[in-house]
């Protein structure tokens, strides 16, 4: 005798796959416009990195790594033209802080744009990862119907090979029970006699000893054992 199982594949599994696959697509092609974008917005500025810069020394200002190279040459040359003092440490009638705000506007644009093609990138690997998940649920839920074998089945209900592989298992001893618990015996007190009247004898389960019927004679005196006259 054997059992079989019959697995059916998740319901809506395959409708959750489809969202999430058109999920992906959204974050992909919203994330690739939005850098675009940027990318054409700062290459329209004709920006130039400095030839003083640390990298990408003279390339054109399009993307997150030049614009960044380009905000950390602003603001050397800003620290310069101060003397290595910020706009919040320059005194007010100091000529030089008009020059360091206007490096700090640059530097938080440039700095702006950078943030930009950070989110433009997590979109875009969201919408990857997105695109994965939902055709993984389509594939699970599109599978067919499984049947599974659990085997011949003994009389006794375990399976054939089960049960010529389990261990002996010992019987379980029953256990002795327990005495029931001894009842203490209670005697109800005498009651006490009433005022005026004398208390009846009490009868003791004790005979009176009686005394012996002939009790042995006293010794003679006199070393002899003769009686005195």
């Amino acid at each position: 005798m054997s059992s079989t199982v019959t697995v059916q594949p998740p319901k809506g599994v395959r409708g959750i796959g489809l969202i999430t696959l058109i999920a992906g697509i959204v974050m992909i092609v919203a994330g690739v416009v939005v850098w675009i974008v940027v990318s054409q917005t700062l290459s329209d500025e004709q920006i130039t990195v400095s030839d003083d810069a640390s990298m990408f020394a003279g390339q054109h200002v399009s993307g997150p790594f030049t614009a960044y190279a380009q905000a950390e040459v602003i603001n050397k040359h800003a620290l310069e033209a101060s003397g290595g003092q910020t706009y919040a440490e320059l005194p007010q009638d100091d000529p030089t802080r008009d020059t360091v705000m206007q490096a700090s506007f640059l530097r938080a644009s440039l700095f702006t744009s950078v943030v930009a093609f950070g989110v433009c990138a997590l979109v875009i690997g969201l919408g990857i990862v997105f695109l994965l998940l939902g055709s993984a649920l389509r594939r699970l839920a599109g599978g067919p119907q499984m049947v599974i074998d659990s085997g011949p089945v003994t009389s006794g209900g375990d399976l054939s090979h089960a049960a010529h592989r389990a261990d002996p298992v010992e019987p379980a001893r029953p256990s002795t029970p327990a005495p029931p618990p001894e009842r203490p015996t209670t005697r109800p007190a005498p009651e006490a006699p009433p005022a005026g009247t004398t208390p009846p004898p009490s009868t003791s389960s004790t005979p009176p000893s009686t005394p012996p019927e002939n009790p042995p004679s006293a010794p003679p005196a006199g070393s002899s054992g003769s009686p005195t006259a």
